[in-house]
């Protein structure tokens, strides 16, 4: 009996090792976390649950049959953020690029259907370049179960997207299905297909940046709700965030104690608006005194500066702004 508890503890080292010791060191030297650093990081201390670690693809084409990895290059599983259930993916760039093939989606479709079946929000992180090229139909189809989904799941639980690498293909189009999309500054990009297909197909050269970076996405397009600084930010900020989220929209938004006196006054309110209706004043400002603890959560607050939204609380329950 030991022996194969050994055998399954070396196996389990091999799994979270991904690609090897090189390209978890590529990855640290890129500024990036691995996707385990990522699950670690995101969940509550000790809460993860993996599934399917050992799985592998089956495809023979191309010699890969002589290339398998445990896991496939997704971490899925389920864990707490600050007590409350939720489910994950994470990419694993240090894989086959985080590339998906059919083993792959299966993994990633499983987790979906458990997380709509338990009523709770699902968070993917990505950093991969979309489908397997060796595994052709196999893996668009596996996009396509993906893609379902995300449609079965919008309107019913909270769909969150973080974008942690480079992004191409199917690896875009299921976040730009989701409740909301973060990326990380410099070394995040979404686009359709890369630079380097751009160039063939229209003879236009154009940097990853420019393409599809966080500054294109949160300024231009919209599609991206915020960038933040570096992976270690985003993940803490999806964490505060996933606090003013409901579970599902059945279950009503959640309460947490506050310390904010509700019959409290704020005497700068009654400067901060200027008598002359001309004259401009600070929304931000005014949103952070009244919400609880000045607590404001804001979504898309590099795209039209002229208005603003996100959320905060009030009594200790979650409230959306537009103003």
């Amino acid at each position: 009996m030991k022996d194969i508890l050994d055998k399954l503890a070396e196996r389990r080292a091999q799994a979270r090792l991904g690609g090897g010791e090189k390209r978890v060191e590529a990855q640290h030297k890129r500024g990036k976390l691995t996707a385990r650093e990522r699950i670690e990081l995101l969940l509550d201390h000790g809460s993860f649950e993996e599934f399917d670690m050992f799985v592998q693809h089956r495809s023979t084409d191309f010699g890969m049959e002589k290339q398998k990895i445990p896991g496939d290059g997704v971490v899925t599983g389920w864990g707490t953020i600050n007590g409350r259930t939720v489910f994950l993916f994470s990419k694993d760039f240090t894989v086959f690029g985080g590339s998906l093939s059919e083993a792959h989606a299966q993994k990633i479709v499983k987790v979906q259907d458990m997380a709509l079946k338990m009523r709770a929000p699902i968070i993917g992180i990505f950093d991969a370049g979309g489908a397997r090229i060796q595994e052709g139909v196999a893996a668009l189809g596996g996009y396509g179960e993906v893609f379902r989904r995300n449609v079965m799941a919008s309107g019913v639980i909270p769909q969150i997207s973080v974008i942690m690498g480079p992004c191409a293909g199917g690896d875009v189009y299921s976040p730009a299905m989701t409740d909301f999309i973060f990326m990380v500054r410099d070394t995040s990009y979404m686009f359709v297909t890369g630079p380097d297909v751009v160039k063939t197909v229209t003879n236009e050269v154009v940097t990853a940046e420019e393409l599809g970076g966080a500054k294109v996405h949160t300024t231009k397009s919209s599609i991206a709700d915020g960038a933040f600084e570096n992976d270690v930010e985003a993940i803490l900020q999806i964490r505060r965030l996933l606090d003013f989220l409901p579970a599902n929209n059945i279950e009503g938004v959640p309460e947490i104690e506050s310390f904010d006196d509700v019959d409290r006054l704020d005497m700068s309110l009654d400067t901060l608006i200027p008598d002359n209706p001309n004259k401009p004043y600070d929304m931000g400002e005014l949103i952070r005194r009244v919400v609880d603890e000045g607590d404001f959560f804001e979504i898309q607050a590099a795209y039209a500066r002229n208005i603003m939204t996100g959320f905060g609380r009030i009594e200790g329950r979650t409230v959306g702004f537009v103003a």
